[in-house]
């Protein structure tokens, strides 16, 4: 039975392409920031995905969640895993920026970022513990904007479902990547935060130490971080990775 188990794997692997041609005879499971949805299947459309907030998936991996990779939308929790010998050392992969979404329709005529602190906005934000959350808190921050979380609704566990709810008009702002804003152009409308303001908005990824498919794993570390993943992740808006300096 695990002969044939074996082989049926090997079979589905063949059929839909692998993480990279030749690259490893098992399929490679990938725990992914939610933010990733669009680009990863199109980088390694063979591999297997969980998207979610990066904190619920690093939690997971704690917890034995049989994933290979961890591409989280920022270093922290990689950096954190690295530590406790729960995954490789984490290399950044590409960057992001926030920005701030409205409805389509703009019932409550936001036009910038200080409109957030009107009365009686409904604003939707990540959790804290989530990346884009932790970076929506650094925003308002350097803005001297933390009054405005007096606003706020709900606090999504992923950055999706705080786009849906202004794409559906369950909210009259949101905090985003500009990523995902690009995701649904006619719904939603996007205002801009100013460049000072921004964090620094890194996606670190890993091979998770409990991997048994650790060669797939690298392979697929090694495309998004080499040409075709870094093409198809700017084609998407994110942002090129910066490559350390050399050693003078």
């Amino acid at each position: 039975m695990k002969t044939v188990a074996a082989a049926a794997v090997i079979v589905i692997v063949l059929a839909s392409g692998g993480v990279a041609s030749g690259s490893s005879k098992a399929t490679v499971s990938v725990y992914a920031a939610a933010s990733l949805t669009d680009a990863f299947p199109k980088i390694a459309p063979g591999a297997k995905y969980s998207f979610a907030g990066s904190n619920t998936l690093a939690a997971q991996i704690r917890l034995g969640a049989p994933a290979d990779v961890f591409a989280s939308a920022n270093m922290t929790l990689p950096e954190q895993l690295y530590k406790d010998k729960r995954c490789s050392k984490p290399v950044v992969f590409t960057r992001n920026r926030l920005t701030v979404i409205v409805p389509k329709s703009n019932p409550a005529n936001i036009n910038s970022v200080y409109d957030l602190r009107k009365h009686g906005i409904r604003l939707v934000i990540a959790g804290p513990t989530v990346p884009v959350g932790s970076y929506t808190l650094q925003v308002l921050r350097n803005m001297n904007l933390t009054g405005v979380l007096a606003n706020v609704v709900s606090r999504e566990t992923d950055v999706r479902e705080v786009l849906a709810k202004i794409a559906l008009g369950e909210g009259d702002a949101g905090f985003v990547y500009s990523t995902d804003a690009k995701t649904v152009p006619g719904k939603v409308r996007t205002l801009k935060i100013p460049a000072w303001a921004q964090p620094k908005v890194q996606y670190g990824i890993c091979v998770v130490s409990a991997s048994s498919n650790k060669s797939a794993a690298r392979a697929f570390v090694k495309r998004v971080t080499g040409p075709t993943g870094q093409k198809i992740l700017v084609r998407y808006g994110f942002l090129p990775r910066v490559k350390p300096k050399a050693p003078h």
